[in-house]
């Protein structure tokens, strides 16, 4: 059993200008004020579309990320309806040559070694199920909730912003806020523009 830590990858290249000038040349049709299109508008343009709550333009681009996370996670990630999701799948994986497990952080002492006690035993039942001829889709059955899993989203950036706004949350689950603040962090540093009013969450609940 191998313990990893969560990660994230941005698969969509990011080009920050030319993310601004599209969108800017889709909104400007609501006001046919595509003459104003000049340099320098599409940044502008954008923040203001999004200061009035104008953000139905933003969800003509979309950004795929990569995310390594546990299954538990997973489960949180996809209940974000507007996206595309692809996922590494139980049924068809086979593990018996080894399972990688997310750690979980805030364990200690005697707890970590339970946690770490149940994942292992979880695996060997796996592989027992396994040797005995029983097929990867029915052996996952006792596959633990930590193990790794690579799961790949679409969305827009409006749903992006609302996934950064809820799961940096102090009330989320402590490893979808550290996937939350690795992407938010990459949006960020690659189109301020739309992600630079999200904070660090406080105001948002997450109850997923």
């Amino acid at each position: 059993m191998k313990i990893i830590q969560p990660s994230v990858e941005i698969l969509t290249p990011l080009d920050g200008d030319y993310i601004l000038k599209f969108l800017e040349m889709c909104g400007r049709v609501c006001y046919k004020s595509e003459d104003k299109i000049a340099e320098g508008s599409a940044e502008k343009f954008v923040r203001a579309l999004i200061k009035s709550g104008h953000e139905s333009v933003i969800e003509h681009y979309s950004i795929t990320v990569k995310v390594v996370c546990s299954r538990a996670i997973s489960h949180q990630i996809v209940r974000h309806r507007i996206g595309s999701y692809s996922q590494e799948s139980q049924r068809y994986v086979s593990y018996k040559d080894g399972i990688e497990v997310i750690e979980r952080p805030g364990l200690k002492g005697e707890a970590l070694k339970e946690w770490e006690g149940a994942q292992q035993r979880s695996i060997d039942s796996y592989r027992r199920l396994i040797e005995l001829g029983i097929k990867p889709e029915v052996a996952r059955d006792v596959l633990t909730n930590a193990a790794a899993t690579e799961i790949v989203m679409t969305l827009n950036p409006r749903q992006w912003r609302h996934f950064c706004r809820l799961r940096t949350s102090p009330a989320a689950d402590p490893q979808m806020r550290v996937i939350a603040e690795m992407i938010l962090k990459e949006f960020k540093e690659q189109v301020p523009v739309i992600f630079e009013d999200i904070g660090d969450g406080k105001n948002a609940v997450d109850k997923t």
